[in-house]
């Protein structure tokens, strides 16, 4: 603040004050801070804990103003002439005058009180009246503690503000009662949308243009009361429109909704967008202006630069171990600096599936994702971006690992965070806490066994030597995981970081055996997945509320059955109908859903994190889409979309950056321009965590109770249990943005080409004929085929085509005298070739850059 705003601030102060009535009700939440920080926050340079019952700031040495240090809460309500009462009690480790001050939480800061205090080592209770001159929606108490040329520790206990009119129930603006998808509807996909209403008959509906050009119009079909929200709803359907446009609307009974598109490019931006949430919130870097704006780049986090505490060299928990490990590198998880080896694990898991999607996927498109398409720094090194995110995670997750010859050797610490916790905001490389490591976990010895062994499948046509170190550390992990099946995570382990816990983790045994059969074909692997009590169990795998950290069963359950493998037809067929039979379910709670989303959690309950909940199931559907073509998943994934981004009983979309009515203020310790203006608001593409009815945050507490389940979420960065932010939600975003952006315009396109591909396997290497057919209407002139290696090939001795190679990728190019394929001809040519490791046969053609249908090998 300047000092012509604090002057501004102590000429608003009124010159008389009256007391207001004695059981005036408290406008401050966590006045004795019992629910540890928030919603009170600090100065970055102040960080803030809770030390016996009272909030805490360490103040450096050398402030010049009152205002460079600061403890406040925000969001307080207060009317003209009314009477308030404020009453703290604070103490110094030295002496300093603070200036105590109720005003405007943003320029020019005029103060309703303002007042200062000598403060010193004795407890004092101070205790100021005052009235308000104006109307404040959202005003401001800050402490302002600055000025002193000692380091001191500031304390205060006991804050109550008093006064005014008991403030009315919170009501959310939900805007317009007409709610549809705020981004825009597919082409050719389905398009649908919501009425809130008290009406029980039908009622009118129009679709309308930018310019008042009516497209389409219809009636309201009644739904009745939706269970979630306990509103009266009524939905309408305008799927037979597939004119392209922007800003359309559609009216109800007079109400209008938020504008929308029509398209078949509208969500490339979003895959985008949600992948570069994981550099973004990645430690140990610096954060590139050049990749990502001025607004969003910082210094490298714990590099062990002052204040920091480096992540290079990290201690245990006094008595858990007597070594030190080098974490650094990997994700920040949420809002606070902690990382989470199970968080972690679903995370690079279904980044890796997204690119693992586009080998087996034919109307995958893997170009997106590779490299120099995304934003982060390792441009250039001919390994798809996706994979060069993955790696930041995976390196960290390995470097976890407990070394040989020390106790529980192969086993992985389940976490690293702060030793306490530190307030908002906090950009990382200001974050003073020292770091620990807390004890190893058979769920997360069991997370790094999966998904190093994903991880070497993937890498091995990349970078051979990462890959081997990705199969070693796999193998190690699932040893030391039978070795230790039930080293459990303490649920009491929650100071600085959350604590994980999970009583059950036959689920990650199952997936990790998945990955290493996949990854190895060996039968050890296979029998344990067939012998899991989990294995044929849908409901097991696939809980009806949706894959979470703690339930990754459904993770290895997906590759199993997508990614080629040595399972017998009956096997394999078996799995798949769990994917179908849980997609089946998802895709009912769908189409039964007024707002249309697959997500009916058990006893009508959102959990922590429901829209992640959401993005799974989402996930689950688009795979069964995958495998089985039929349009009832797609259509599922698609309403599903709909309803995070704005199709919901809030009238709100849950992702940054898209919408209208888009979350801007998830809980974050840099991304916290609600609490600082100079800060950014999250980047566009971040994944609020939605509504979770069992609100167990201050701020959701005091505005939220007795909500409806749907409606129990608060775009407050406060509300860190409805309105956080993490990396395992936007990693299922990530995959169904990258699965709706393949579906383009959402049409079912019948291909127009057949490979039949062959091969021959002696000794180390193979011998294939690959016959090409045109089966469309039109000759195919100076034809291309293109397809990627899964494993490590390298192809020779060509006939009947120009074969080319670079890393995993194959061009295969018509010579002069077949440059013609006729509408029903075909073209044969083949290879040669020498291959190491379990070898896969390519499951994706593009000819002349369009899909083609795979023919079973003759």
């Amino acid at each position: 603040m300047t000092t012509a705003c604090l002057l501004a601030a102590a000429l608003a102060v009124p010159s008389a004050a009256a007391a207001p009535a004695a059981e005036a009700p408290e406008l401050l939440v966590n006045g004795d801070f019992s629910a540890g920080t928030a919603p009170w926050w600090s100065t970055a340079n102040s960080p803030v804990t809770v030390v016996d019952g009272r909030l805490c700031a360490d103040v450096p040495a050398g402030t010049e103003n009152a205002w460079d240090a600061i403890v406040g809460q925000n969001g307080l309500g207060l009317t003209a002439g009314e009477g308030y009462t404020l009453s703290y009690t604070a103490t110094s480790t030295a002496p300093v005058t603070i200036r105590t001050n109720v005003q405007m939480a943003s320029d020019p800061w005029t103060a309703e009180l303002a007042a200062t205090q000598r403060v010193d080592e004795t407890a004092a209770r101070v205790t100021s009246h005052f009235t308000a001159g104006a109307d404040h929606d959202a005003a401001q108490l800050v402490f302002q503690i600055g000025g002193s040329p000692q380091a001191l520790t500031f304390c205060i206990d006991d804050v109550s503000l008093t006064g005014g009119t008991a403030p009315p129930p919170y009501e959310p603006d939900t805007g317009s009662p007409v709610r549809v998808n705020q981004v825009g509807y597919l082409t050719d996909g389905p398009k649908s949308g919501t009425f809130v209403t008290e009406e029980t008959t039908p009622l009118p509906w129009t679709l309308d243009a930018a310019d008042g050009t009516r497209l389409a119009a219809g009636t309201t079909v009644p739904a009745g009361v939706d269970a979630g929200s306990r509103q009266n709803t009524h939905t309408f359907d305008f799927s037979a429109v597939t004119t392209p446009g922007e800003d359309y609307t559609v009216t109800v009974a007079g109400h209008k909704s938020e504008p929308f598109a029509i398209g078949d490019d509208l969500y490339a931006s979003l895959r985008t967008d949600a992948l570069a949430y994981f550099y973004h919130n990645r430690s140990g870097i610096e954060i590139d202006a050049d990749l990502v704006g001025e607004e969003y780049a910082r210094p490298a986090g714990h590099v062990n630069v002052s204040p920091n505490q480096g992540d290079n060299d990290v201690p245990c928990q006094p008595g858990v171990c007597d070594y030190r490990l080098d974490a650094a590198g990997g994700w920040y998880d949420a809002g606070d600096h902690g990382k989470y080896v199970v968080n972690g694990g679903i995370s690079v898991a279904q980044l890796m599936s997204t690119f693992e999607r586009t080998l087996y996927e034919e109307n995958a498109d893997a170009a997106p994702l590779g490299d120099g398409r995304l934003r982060l720094p390792e441009h250039g090194n001919a390994t798809p971006d996706i994979l060069d995110e993955a790696r930041w995670e995976m390196e960290f997750l390995m470097r976890m690992q407990v070394p040989a010859g020390q106790p529980l050797a192969g086993m992985v610490h389940h976490k690293l965070h702060d030793k306490a916790w530190t307030g908002l905001p906090t950009r990382p490389d200001r974050d003073p806490q020292p770091r620990e490591l807390h004890p190893p976990t058979t769920a997360a010895t069991l997370n790094l066994a999966a998904t190093a062994a994903q991880c070497a499948r993937l890498f091995q046509v990349y970078d051979a030597d990462f890959a081997e170190r990705c199969r070693k550390a796999a193998r190690t992990a699932w040893a030391a995981a039978v070795a230790h099946p039930g080293i459990l995570a303490d649920p009491n382990d929650g100071t600085g970081g959350g604590a994980y816990p999970d009583d059950d983790v036959r689920d990650e045994f199952y997936w990790a055996a998945a990955e290493l059969f996949l990854t190895t074909g060996e039968d050890v692997f296979r029998q344990a997945v067939l012998r899991s009590p989990l294995h044929g169990d849908t409901d097991a795998v696939f809980p009806r509320s949706g894959m979470s950290w703690g339930s990754v069963a459904g993770l290895g359950a997906l590759d199993l059955a997508s990614v080629p493998n040595k399972l017998t037809a009956d096997q394999l067929q078996a799995v798949r109908n769990m994917v179908t039979q849980a997609a089946d379910g998802y895709a009912a709670d769908s189409a039964r859903a007024a707002y249309g989303l697959p997500y009916a959690p058990d006893d009508g309950h959102y959990v922590w994190g429901s829209n992640s909940q959401v993005a799974n199931n989402m996930v689950v559907l688009g795979s069964a889409h995958d495998l089985t073509g039929k349009t009832v998943y797609r259509d599922a994934v698609l309403r599903g979309l709909d309803y995070l981004l704005g199709r919901n009983p809030l009238n709100q979309s849950y992702v940054t950056g898209y919408g209208e009515r888009d979350s801007r203020n998830q809980h974050h310790r840099f991304w916290a321009n609600q609490l600082d203006p100079s800060l950014p608001h999250p980047a566009p593409g971040s994944l609020a965590g939605g509504p979770n009815d069992a609100i167990q945050d201050p701020v959701a507490q005091a505005r939220l109770k007795g909500c409806a389940p749907a409606m129990c979420y608060i775009d407050d960065i406060e509300s860190w249990s409805t309105n956080e932010i993490t990396i395992n939600w936007n990693a299922p975003l990530a995959w169904v943005a990258s699965y709706v952006d393949d579906l383009g315009g959402g049409r079912t396109r019948t291909p127009q080409c057949e490979v039949t591909y062959t091969s021959q396997r002696w000794g180390g290497g193979f011998t294939t004929q690959v016959v090409v057919k045109n089966t469309g209407t039109q000759a195919v002139q100076d034809w291309r085929l293109d397809w990627t290696f899964a494993d490590r090939q390298r192809v020779s001795d060509p006939w009947g085509a120009a074969v080319e190679q670079s890393g995993p990728r194959i061009g295969a190019r018509a010579l002069s005298w077949n440059a013609t394929l006729a509408a029903g001809g075909h073209v044969r040519f083949g290879f040669n070739g020498v291959s190491t490791g379990l070898v896969n046969d390519p499951r994706v053609f593009r000819l002349n850059d369009r899909p083609c249908a795979v023919a079973p090998p003759r």
